[in-house]
């Protein structure tokens, strides 16, 4: 019975259980409907306070004096601030769309509208202008809590943009004349417009990192501050940029008219090109560390080039022109140090022929060279810092080293056609001496004396050309090395750029080459006409003649001939040094063949005796062994055969034709030379030759 008691009990509980939970459910439904009628009860009644603050609006055009005490209360202006902009967006949503669907049948409800938008147009006007005035207050005491209220309400009128804008603008750095003022001569110094690139590139990394520590310390403001510190960082960098920057390089950047170019005393267009380039480079920097501190989504790279597009867009045409310009005026240096030394010389050394023996280094100075590629290599560096393209950098690259083969090629040729000038003189002055063979003996020694004088100008002249062609070839070296180092790796990433650059050098280096060509010409017939010279006044008809006194013959090389290889080695010294390669195989062969070819004919004049033919043999051989040095096979070749030929006066009549076996290519000239033979008529050789032949 105990049992049925408590089963009993906890049936009771079970029951209870259950009423209060519907009792609890029933609650739970009855509190949710009174939350929904109370939601809409305030729903309503914020409804009918808007449409009451909207018809407050709407009473009369201009008149805000009858509104609410919330538009007028400064400890509610958040409030008011957020259903002004409320009402603002109903009343121009209504009044935009009854102006669209219907023109005449809600003209009346469009109209009363309008009114309210006006109203709140100029109330939400008046509104901001107080926040913004109270955020100034706040601003100078550095309130930054009342700010950051302020700055939150403005952020509802317009996305808070003329907060923004204002706190910007307000920055002291944009209005202080006198932070103005101080930018320039922080940068410019004592020295002003004429202050040299270096003292500007260290002013102006002064004055950036002091612009970079103010933005720094305006950032944490902001960030405080505004709700969207973003959007302000990119407004106030934007701002530094567009007006600080901007302001401070329109009094660097002045740039100069290329129809009147600066002097070069005064620095010249490379003065404006040296703080194009440091200002350029220094901005960057400057924009770098700005985005470092936060500049929003503000494309500050793009900022930063549009700032110097102006610049940029006529970079190339301006340095052109300096490289002009500097190349002029050192041509004009030059041209300078060449009269004054000339002028200092006089009278004296005119007459002893100084205008024959210019000096190489007023000519061709591999100094001066040098001094061309580093004036390229510096418009290069400035190219590769503007620009980022490879395309555009090739082409810039390309045309600024064009300046420079110009220059190079343009300097050598000159400096070339300078010393063939003094060879030419030489020439003239040996022409002006030819005279005939009836003179008095007086006549024939001042013209002797004049003739040494013009070989004398001749081996000097030869001597400096030589020098002028050995710096060519070392300035060539010079350049080319330039371009495999520095010009090749900025043109190699553009198709067809590094060929074109290659055909320029190359077009430019043949002109050089033509040049030196002539001339290297011109010196084989000067060393050929002091050649001829030697021989003719050196050489005796009885050099090859038996001694008329019976004594013995004379074994030794003609004076002749010891005088020629004596001057060809002395000349020859400054050529083996100067001349390498190509240039120096074909110079030494064809003076080789010129000077073969000049004994030939030159020994034709004579007769010969055995012992006369000994001694040809003994100068053949004194000549063959000094070609020998020129390391030309085929010389030497013509040199061994004329030795061989030099036999047909040594060898017995008789012997004649087994000369003619062994070396049957001499046979031409041979034949030629057996008449030059003491013997040759006595010996009747002519009808032994005609046998010869017929064999």
């Amino acid at each position: 019975q105990l049992e049925k008691g408590v089963d009993g009990l906890f049936d009771s509980f079970a029951r209870l259980d259950s009423r209060i939970s519907s009792v609890g459910q029933t609650a739970a439904k009855i509190g949710d409907h009174l939350q929904s009628a109370e939601s809409q009860r305030e729903t309503a009644s914020q409804t009918i306070d808007l449409i009451k603050y909207l018809m407050e609006f709407n009473s009369t055009p201009g008149d805000l004096m009858e509104l609410s005490p919330l538009f007028s209360d400064d400890s509610r202006v958040a409030e008011a601030a957020s259903i002004a902009q409320k009402l603002r967006s109903f009343a121009e949503e209504d009044v935009g769309r009854h102006g669209v669907t219907s023109a005449v049948g809600s003209a009346n409800a469009s109209r009363g509208l309008e009114v309210a938008v006006a109203n709140l147009q100029e109330y939400c006007n008046e509104l901001e202008n107080r926040l913004l005035s109270r955020f100034d207050t706040a601003s100078q005491r550095r309130e930054l809590s009342t700010m950051a209220e302020c700055a939150k309400i403005l952020s509802q009128f317009n996305r808070g943009t003329s907060a923004m804008q204002h706190y910007v603008a307000t920055r002291p750095m944009f209005i202080d004349v006198e932070i103005m003022n101080t930018d320039i001569q922080v940068v410019l110094g004592d020295d002003g417009p004429q202050a040299d690139s270096s003292s500007i590139a260290e002013g102006l990394s002064i004055l950036y990192k002091e612009i970079a520590d103010t933005v720094r310390k305006e950032a944490t403001t902001i960030m405080a501050v505004f709700p969207s510190p973003n959007e302000v960082m990119s407004i106030l960098v934007q701002r530094v940029l567009e007006q600080r920057v901007t302001a401070i390089l329109d009094k660097l950047l002045i740039r100069p008219s290329l129809a009147s170019l600066p002097p070069v005393e005064e620095g010249g267009l490379l003065h404006y090109l040296r703080v194009l380039s440091v200002a350029y480079d220094k901005t960057e920097e400057l924009a770098k560390e700005l985005q470092s501190i936060g500049c929003g989504d503000l494309d500050i790279e793009g900022l930063t080039e549009s700032i110097y597009v102006s610049h940029k867009d006529e970079y190339t045409e301006f340095e052109h022109a300096s490289l002009r310009q500097l190349y002029q005026s050192k041509m004009a240096e030059l041209r300078a140090e060449a009269k004054q030394q000339s002028e200092s010389t006089g009278s004296i050394g005119r007459a002893k022929g100084a205008s024959l023996n210019t000096s190489p280094q007023q000519l061709i100075s591999v100094t001066v060279v040098t001094e061309f590629v580093r004036w390229n290599e510096e418009a290069i560096s400035r190219c590769t810092l503007l620009f980022s393209q490879p395309t555009t950098v090739a082409a810039n690259v390309r045309s600024i080293f064009a300046c420079l083969l110009d220059q190079v090629s343009q300097y050598l040729t000159v400096g070339l056609d300078g010393a063939r000038e003094s060879l030419n003189e030489a020439a003239a002055m040996r022409d002006r001496y030819v005279i005939g063979t009836s003179v008095s003996r007086r006549v024939a020694a001042a013209a002797a004396s004049a003739a040494e004088a013009a070989a004398a100008a001749g081996e000097s002249s030869f001597r400096s050309f030589m020098i002028a062609v050995q710096r060519c070839a070392s300035s060539v070296a010079y350049l080319q090395q330039y371009f495999s180092n520095t010009i090749s790796r900025l043109l190699l990433p553009v198709d067809g750029a590094h060929p074109s650059a290659c055909e320029d050098m190359g077009s430019a280096v043949s002109v050089v080459e033509a040049a030196a060509h002539k001339g290297l010409l011109q010196c084989i017939d000067t060393v050929m006409c002091e050649v001829e010279r030697l021989l003719s006044s050196e050489q005796k008809a009885t050099d090859y003649r038996s001694p008329d006194d019976g004594a013995a013959p004379d074994h030794r090389p003609t004076n002749a001939c010891i005088r020629i290889v004596a001057y060809l080695s002395r000349v020859l010294e400054v050529a083996f040094s100067a001349l390498e390669g190509l240039n120096k195989q074909s110079f030494l062969t064809e003076l080789g063949n010129r000077l073969h070819k000049g004994l030939l004919n030159h020994w034709q004049k004579f007769t010969f005796s055995p012992s006369g033919g000994l001694r040809l043999k003994r100068d053949i051989t004194e000549y063959g062994e000094f070609v020998r040095s020129f390391n030309a096979p085929s010389i030497d070749e013509k040199f061994e055969l004329l030795g061989i030929m030099a036999n047909v006066f040594i060898v017995a009549p008789e012997s004649l034709a087994s000369l003619f076996e062994g070396t049957p290519s001499i046979r031409k000239d041979a034949l030629r030379f057996i008449q030059l033979r003491d013997d040759y008529k006595t010996a009747k050789i002519a009808s032994m030759l005609n046998s010869i032949m017929s064999e």
